[in-house]
């Protein structure tokens, strides 16, 4: 039975097992509506545990304003903490658990005793912009327009210019103005949940590669729903009842028979599990036999008045060219990649600021295209540079073909560069960009690995 109580203003439902306690706790904040976790809270209680999922301050049912990711986080997940234990039914440990927005409230929650951060948005920042420099437009204007209220932003197509300009928001350009912080970390054990598929998942790994106590990272091929949002490439394989994972990993780590650093990775296209391995990186020189070889666009024209899209893999086959399109030789034999990728570039812009976005794309022995991993990165000097490409977890069978874009734009996914030198956030002026690619210096370079041993996912993330 789930019963609501309001700690500090927090609405916050309580959902306490049948049988009598004390009971470990597990704590969910989110921004989304509590209520929509009863089902989850029903079969934490199911497994022993006091459940409660509570609406962050601002939210829904709860008091104040609504400030996403303000520093009240911190001390909201605080005050809850402080007041499960002083329950009668709580034995003291908490596990602060969540996804996307929910995984930085358990985070940042200083005194949990283990952290469940699935698909995790690691603050303002972070979710603004890669690591490499662009804008992550059309993610961040869509949650934005939603959230961002209330009431709901109104939006603005996203080729409007100034980007300030596409929503009325007042926290629409606090955000674009956010610095980055420290990724959250705590002597705790930490189970890391993402989605090969997931616009987060180099967060998620990141995250559990630098966490300081005991980490297990499970990554599955799913998008940001995670098992609700399966990939094409899944297989029944990769079916887990994260439920029944997540409470048995909550039990070993509130138990203190979790150690080190261990990871469960679904090999999409295969049947299989295994370890997250660093097997180096294998390259491939563009224009070498067994390389990407170039088709067109060795030399080409980043326009930003015409990018190349994000939301499509058509490819023009006339006119100027709009990018460097290079494909590889069918695969003699299946290729497994298992880790991170990335595109290693001599190239040249006429430009003072140009982004480089390099998509790799998989095409089977008909000719369906599947989007493998994009990179974008943005650059104000000339010289060879790295565009990383991501974390792969696939088996790629043979007769594939690997088709490499080289582009000066990924819209809408990110802002268009306007090649002025100005911030594409505030500029309302654009100016094409005449590119190079050297193709001698050139090379896609990849994680190969053969001899996959396949391992029990729920074992290794549980032990």
């Amino acid at each position: 039975m789930t019963r609501t109580v309001r700690i500090d203003g927090l609405a916050t439902d309580v959902c306490l097992p049948p049988a009598p306690g004390p009971h470990p706790a597990v704590l969910v904040r989110t921004p989304y509506d509590r209520r929509h976790h009863r089902a989850e809270l029903r079969g934490w209680a199911a497994r022993g545990f006091a459940a409660l999922a509570q609406d962050v301050r601002g939210r829904h049912a709860s008091d104040g304003g609504w400030d996403p990711y303000g520093d009240h986080e911190a001390k909201d997940g605080e005050t809850t903490l402080r007041w499960i234990r002083e329950q009668p039914w709580s034995d003291g440990t908490v596990v602060a658990s969540g996804a996307s927005y929910a995984a930085y409230c358990a985070l940042v929650t200083p005194g949990a005793d283990a952290v469940i951060a699935a698909v995790p948005a690691l603050g303002l920042a972070e979710t603004a912009r890669e690591t490499t420099g662009p804008e992550r437009l059309l993610a961040r204007a869509g949650w934005w327009s939603e959230h961002g209220g209330p009431p709901p932003a109104r939006a603005r197509r996203l080729d409007h210019l100034p980007i300030l300009g596409i929503l009325d928001s007042p926290a629409w350009p606090a955000l674009w103005r956010a610095a980055r912080r420290p990724v959250p970390a705590a002597d705790v054990p930490l189970l890391a949940v993402g989605g090969t598929r997931d616009p987060f998942a180099a967060d998620t790994v990141r995250l559990w590669r630098h966490w300081p106590g005991p980490a297990r990272l499970l990554l599955g091929p799913w998008g940001h729903r995670l098992t609700a949002e399966p990939a094409p490439e899944a297989r029944p394989a990769h079916r887990l009842n994260l439920g029944a994972l997540h409470t048995g990993w909550a039990r070993a780590a509130l138990a203190g028979r979790l150690t080190g650093r261990a990871s469960a990775v679904a090999l999409g296209g295969s049947d299989h599990w295994c370890r997250l391995a660093d097997p180096g990186l294998t390259p491939y020189p563009f224009g070498a036999p067994t390389g990407p070889r170039p088709l067109r666009g060795a030399d080409f024209v980043a326009d930003p008045e015409s990018p190349v899209r994000s939301d499509t893999l058509d490819v023009p086959a006339h006119g100027v060219p709009d990018r460097c399109l290079l494909l590889t030789p069918p695969l003699p034999r299946p290729l497994d990649l298992l880790g991170p990728a990335e595109a290693r570039l001599d190239a040249v812009a006429d430009t003072p600021s140009a982004d480089w976005a390099v998509r790799l794309v998989a095409l089977d022995p008909a000719g369906r295209a599947d989007p493998l991993a994009t990179g974008i990165v943005r650059r104000t000097t000339p010289g060879p540079f790295t565009v990383p490409l991501g974390h792969l977890a696939r088996r790629l069978a043979a007769g594939t073909r690997l088709r490499v874009e080289v582009a000066g734009h990924h819209f809408p996914a990110h802002a268009r560069n306007p090649h002025t030198g100005e911030d594409p956030v505030t500029a309302t002026r654009l100016l094409p960009s005449r590119r190079t690619v050297r193709m001698r210096s050139s090379a896609l370079r990849l994680p190969v690995v053969r001899g996959v041993r396949p391992l029990d996912p729920v074992q290794e993330i549980q032990t």
